[in-house]
């Protein structure tokens, strides 16, 4: 049994919106789990399939991972198949991360069971109430 949160406390936006962000998480978390991956697979997959070939500090600004827990995220993705670190041809200093088939299947694997969540989590929302949200937030977050 949920408890009921004070009305002025729904009434803040930011309240409701880190409540839903903690339903998001959770239910993306459970998706992941289910497909053995995590959450951040699928945004450097997704960061290296849009924007190809990229360093790794490039790929952590683009998913907002912190610089240090790259290296492993990469590691693993490597071992698993789904990516490919190579000398950058022109700064022999860094690896350029690439994509191999196995990451593309695998980056739409997770891309349909993300795809789930989200028609799981705003079900009460019309598509056209959907892209208005994404469209809010978007404005928000700029």
């Amino acid at each position: 049994m949920e408890i009921e949160a004070p009305t002025r406390l729904r009434g803040k936006l930011s309240w409701l919106m880190n409540k839903a962000s903690v339903k998001a998480h959770q239910l993306v978390g459970e998706a992941m789990a289910t497909a053995d991956a995590r959450a951040y697979h699928f945004a450097i997959l997704a960061a290296v399939e849009e924007f190809g070939p990229s360093s790794q500090v490039l790929i952590g600004q683009r998913c907002g991972i912190d610089q240090s827990d790259m290296h492993a995220m990469l590691a693993e993705l490597a071992r698993q198949g789904h990516v490919e670190r190579a000398a950058d041809p022109t700064d022999r200093r860094r690896n350029l991360i690439t994509l191999t088939e196995r990451g593309r299947h695998r980056l739409d694997e997770l891309d349909a069971a993300l795809n789930t969540v989200q028609d799981n989590l705003f079900k009460a929302l019309s598509p056209a109430d959907r892209d208005t949200l994404a469209a809010l937030l978007t404005r928000v977050l700029s």
